[in-house]
């Protein structure tokens, strides 16, 4: 029967994909599958191809290479196809060595959330084909990214062996708005480079084994990452461990008072350089928002910090750098305390100040202005639709600021609170916006296009953050 439909049909098919399970097990079904397909010892009149696949929908196979081999034993089929989900993003690096070492047209490709590396740079390890799905809900396979997505985010027509990679690195990053913003940045200024959302599970070893090995693979030719929750910390204690041993990693000096990164950029020369372009954008924005009223820049000026983690980390650092009064408020009290002793210990010669004041005691402090480092707040975070504050219980001037990291929602509960009470504020697009450019500047080199960037990344925020409100 299929060797009567596809010698009748009007428009036979490229290929026909089957799988390599069944082939292997009937020789009776392989027999009347051949008679059906073109190859070198085909009699009969037929153009269409073999794809010999095999699928694993749960993990990799712990026989993957000989199941690869005894595929490569078919030398009727005339490309080779195998998916299976990928168990972290290492498992990428593992289908690109057989893609690059394959022995006729090749598919290989990971599903599941850590696959999609894998089908993104399908063209730049030469995969025969990748896979897309029409609409969200019209996928395939898990993890399988929309049409839309491959060729308008991920700007998959543009990728080929040259194409340099990077990535956001977190755990959760699904929900980043940065691949949207930075490969359209790439193209804005002509960058050959693709921007991608790895999830690299919580922990340090995960966080260590998997860059190291991302930076090792040479075909990959990964040039840079921006770093978020929970592996700012993670960043700058591989990149001071690695300089330590002798390797050719950097530190800035404003990352390293922090004890936390969000950017990694690899130089030319194979340098790592490791920066926080979180406390620039921090800093830089606080300072022209309260230009007109201060003498001295941020001087003396009271800030508190609500939380203790990586984004905190570099919003201290900088202010102290400022000379700002610096007050930390955590929920856990002793992790505001030991990031307190570290700031003062590695900027001594700081002039500002830090102190640390109990979770509960933050309503009764008073300063000019105010930066949530938390994730309340944050759409898919755990504390959606509530506010750090309470300011009807807050003591704050009239012309105090109140500056929040989230950016999704861009207008958060805490914002909205604070506008209501006729404070100033800055969203966390704005941080996002202004952190993005120092990165694009730090791995393309173009640092002529900033007022270019800055509307671009801007409009690029918003329109993602509405279609996905």
């Amino acid at each position: 029967s299929l060797i009567e439909a596809l010698g009748t049909a009007a428009h036979p098919p490229k290929y026909i994909d089957f799988e390599a399970a069944a082939y292997e097990r009937s020789a009776n079904l392989r027999q009347k599958i051949n008679l059906a397909i073109q190859h070198d010892k085909q009699v009969r009149d037929v153009s269409t191809g073999l794809i010999l696949s095999s699928h694993d929908f749960h993990s990799r196979p712990s026989n993957l290479f000989a199941l690869l081999a005894s595929m490569r034993l078919h030398e009727a089929s005339k490309v080779i196809k195998l998916a299976f989900r990928a168990r972290s993003i290492r498992d990428n690096l593992e289908i690109f060595d057989i893609l690059r070492e394959r022995d006729r047209p090749t598919i290989v490709l990971g599903m599941g959330e850590h696959g999609l590396m894998s089908r993104v740079l399908a063209p730049k390890f030469g995969g025969f084909l990748t896979f897309a799905a029409l609409t969200e809900q019209g996928g395939t396979a898990p993890g399988q990214p929309t049409i839309a997505e491959l060729r308008g985010r991920y700007r998959f027509d543009s990728i080929t062996e040259s194409t340099k990679v990077y990535a956001v690195i977190g755990d959760p990053v699904a929900h980043s708005i940065s691949p949207d913003v930075h490969n359209a940045g790439f193209e804005s200024v002509g960058h050959d480079g693709v921007y991608l959302p790895l999830r690299i599970d919580a922990g340090w070893e995960p966080f260590k084994a998997t860059l190291l090995s991302l930076l090792a693979y040479e075909p990959l030719d990964f040039r840079g990452a921006s770093v978020t929750i929970p592996h700012k910390e993670n960043l700058l204690r591989l990149a001071i461990e690695q300089a330590a041993a002798g390797e050719k990693w950097e530190i800035s000096p404003v990352a390293f008072g922090a004890g936390a990164a969000n950017t990694l950029a690899v130089r030319d020369d194979g340098t790592r350089f490791v920066d926080n372009t979180d406390a620039l954008a921090l800093k830089s924005l606080l300072r022209e928002v309260l230009s007109s009223e201060l003498a001295d820049g941020l001087a003396g000026v009271p800030v508190v910090v609500l939380g203790a983690g990586g984004v905190a980390r570099g919003a201290c650092a900088a202010l102290l750098e400022e000379g700002a009064r610096v007050t930390v408020c955590n929920r856990t009290t002793e992790r505001a305390e030991r990031l307190r002793d570290e700031l003062r210990e590695k900027l001594s010669d700081a002039p500002g100040s830090i102190e640390v004041a109990e979770w509960d005691e933050r309503h009764g402090l008073e300063a000019k202005a105010w930066i949530n480092g938390t994730s309340i707040g944050m759409s898919g975070g755990g504390a959606e639709g509530e506010s750090p504050l309470d300011f009807e219980r807050l003591k704050t001037p009239e012309d105090a600021v109140v500056l929040d990291t989230v950016y999704a929602p861009r207008r958060t509960p805490l914002l909205a609170q604070a506008e209501e009470k006729g404070l100033r504020t800055i969203d966390g697009v704005s941080v996002f916006v202004r952190q993005a450019i120092a990165q694009s500047v730090l791995w393309t080199g173009d640092s002529e296009s900033l007022s270019g960037l800055h509307a671009l990344f801007t409009r690029v925020s918003e329109e993602v953050l509405a279609s996905e409100t």
